[in-house]
């Protein structure tokens, strides 16, 4: 297979990077900062200094932000503290992005768009350090430690040398894209290699059989697992809503509840997607369509044909944490919305009635049309029953009114309703399922825009190599006086933008 007909593929298989496509928008949009407009009038930058200016931050990514090939969201500017979702050190990697499969997927993009092997090369370490954090229940924890005495306590596949497996952490977690978004860079980098790298390929192919043996029998993925489940625990049953549901937070676990909270569900379909055309495995597209056959079960009932974020297996909206209730959700019902947009559009060649992964939009979508606030917005919680957008106060207790909401969680969620209803009528209208656009049609030509863009990142690299902005840690204390940091996310987007600039004509 050529680079360009690899390159189409990618494409073809209806997933963009979300990475890619926050950058591309970036650089198209034209919106300049005074740093900007005055960048815009000075001279483009050059090859060699953009090919420079990318080895000098990759270089220093991998010195001195890696932990053994790893990376964390951020650090602080002098290099002495790092943060994951909390204080970690300086031999601890972190799983969900911007953390570690995130850049070693951004590595791998820049290496595609501009072919410079100091990026394929970096790919393979941040690989090799996922390797080195897979778990034996085959996906990850929020974080890989390399530290002796701390990886001890964990179940991971290499290096195992303890008689007492039981007693180690082994739970792999789905919450917040982490296991995904690892499998989907090893997925992407084995297919970039044509499978020739054996161990990221076993992993890669481990961690995926793990999804297929820990998914439900109704289709349904956990928060996390260590073990698959008991197929006689867990009937195959369609969503109601309870007549009776408890308005007092439980304060019981919810790993095992079927989970659509942080699209936890959506992004392991369509990654399921994306693995049976990358390895022309049936049974992945087979899993995949499993999980749409959830989201149909999962619909409720009129007069309120949505979702909630999680159920238990009685198939009842259910408690999470104590500002998650049972509820209609307005937020990632969007998203199931438009996995199953998805599904029928990679599937209907494959099976049949793959119309069936349409049915739900016809009554969900009007029902959340009616259920929009005067603002335009949805709410993130509908009350079972009653349809009243729900909301906590700062005590956490549910309440009718958006007054004294907490900040920490989005009680109100942008509507893309126009954008889902626009999608469902092109489908609904086409004769057949139209696959996305080739890669040709999609990558950007140099443009003054992307000039100015990468002289403005040029100009802010130090002479280290490292993207330093104005920031605080937020795990280190009230007291820490950290007022630069380096942020992984930066260091994605600027990186991505040089390889853009160095692959396009």
């Amino acid at each position: 297979m050529t680079d360009g007909q690899r390159t189409v593929r990618h494409y073809k298989r209806g997933w963009v990077s979300s990475i890619y496509l926050v950058v591309i928008t970036s650089i198209l949009a034209g919106i300049y900062t005074q740093t900007e407009l005055h960048a815009q009038n000075s001279a483009p930058p050059t090859r060699q200094a953009v090919t420079n200016a990318l080895h000098h931050a990759v270089r220093f990514f991998r010195n001195h932000a890696s932990a053994n090939g790893g990376y964390v969201f951020q650090l602080s500017a002098d290099l002495s503290k790092r943060e994951g979702e909390g204080k970690v050190s300086s031999a601890t990697a972190w799983i969900e992005p911007p953390g570690t499969p995130a850049v070693g997927l951004a590595f791998l993009q820049a290496y595609r768009r501009c072919k410079d092997p100091i990026l394929l090369e970096a790919a393979k370490e941040t690989a090799e350090a996922l390797r080195q954090g897979q778990l034996e229940s085959g996906g990850w924890d929020n974080r890989i430690e390399f530290a002796t005495r701390e990886r001890a306590k964990y179940a991971y596949r290499t290096g195992m040398k303890t008689n007492h497996k039981d007693k180690l952490r082994n739970t792999t977690t789905f919450d917040d894209n982490k296991s995904q978004s690892a499998i989907r860079f090893l997925m992407e980098l084995d297919d970039e290699l044509n499978h020739t790298l054996q161990p990221t390929h076993e992993a890669a192919i481990y961690a995926l059989d793990s999804v297929l043996k820990s998914q439900y029998p109704n289709g349904a993925w956990p928060q996390r697992f260590t073990e698959s489940p008991n197929p006689s625990l867990y009937p195959v049953i369609k969503a109601s809503v309870p007549e009776q549901w408890s308005r007092e937070y439980p304060g019981k676990k919810y790993s095992d509840f079927y989970t659509l909270n942080d699209n936890t569900i959506c992004d392991l379909i369509e990654l399921l997607l994306d693995a049976a055309d990358i390895y022309q495995r049936p049974d992945y597209r087979d899993s995949a369509c499993r999980g749409g056959d959830f989201l149909i079960l999962a619909q409720l009932p009129e007069p309120q044909p949505g979702w909630a974020q999680q159920y238990d297996k009685d198939m009842h909206p259910a408690w999470a944490r104590k500002f998650e209730p049972p509820a209609i959700t307005g937020g990632e019902s969007q998203r199931v919305m438009r996995t199953l947009m998805r599904l029928y559009r990679r599937t209907a060649r494959h099976i049949k009635n793959a119309e069936r992964f349409l049915k739900p939009l016809d009554s969900a979508i009007p029902y959340y049309r009616r259920s929009e606030l005067e603002s335009g917005q949805l709410a993130r919680f509908y009350e079972l029953h009653t349809n009243q957008p729900l909301f906590f106060t700062k005590e956490y207790k549910l309440t009718h009114s958006s007054e004294d909401m907490p900040t920490h969680y989005a009680f109100l969620i942008s509507s893309k309703l126009d954008s889902i209803e626009r999608e469902f009528n092109t489908i609904r209208t086409a004769s057949a399922p139209k696959t996305p656009q080739s890669a040709s049609t999609l990558l950007p030509k140099r443009t003054d825009a992307l000039d100015s863009k990468v002289t403005i990142i040029l100009n802010s690299l130090d002479s280290r190599g490292a993207w330093v902005e104005t920031g605080r840690m937020r795990y280190h204390g009230s007291d820490d006086t950290t007022t630069q940091v380096i942020r992984s996310d930066t260091f994605v987007t600027n990186l991505m933008s040089l390889a853009t600039w160095l692959g396009v004509e």
